[in-house]
């Protein structure tokens, strides 16, 4: 059984927003394993349910999926991807999404369009049914 899981991410605090903003972050479907990492075996078999959605207060929401591809410095790279034909290098990567686990508390990094690292906090993990 797989064990799909929608994840909310808010812009945890930095210089620019010392108390975090709500207004900017994700909300994405994804397999959870029983540690709490995404689960790239899974993923291949559900991969077209694995959404994101993107939302910054000052930008229109946007809708895509979470990809899985090979590359990056453990091998593989979690991404955003939000124009199935578009350019990869437009994607927004998760910084070591691969060993990082995703529940409510953690911090977790994401390298968004703007080419900046920002860190976001798991606000909520919520299993979805079959």
């Amino acid at each position: 059984m797989i064990n799909l899981h929608l994840i909310r991410l808010e812009l945890a605090r930095d210089p620019d927003h010392p108390e975090g903003d709500r207004r900017h972050g994700y909300e994405f479907v994804a397999p959870i394993d029983e540690m709490g990492r995404l689960d790239s075996e899974a993923w291949r078999t559900v991969r077209d349910r694995c959404t994101v959605q993107r939302f910054h207060a000052q930008d229109e929401r946007m809708r895509g999926h979470l990809i899985h591809r090979a590359g990056g410095a453990g091998g593989s790279t979690w991404a955003f991807h939000y124009d199935i034909e578009g350019d990869p290098d437009e994607d927004e990567t998760g910084f070591h999404f691969e060993s990082h686990t995703f529940r409510q508390g953690d911090y977790v990094s994401v390298r968004e369009m703007d080419e900046e690292l920002h860190t976001f906090i798991v606000v909520w993990v919520r299993p979805l049914d079959g």
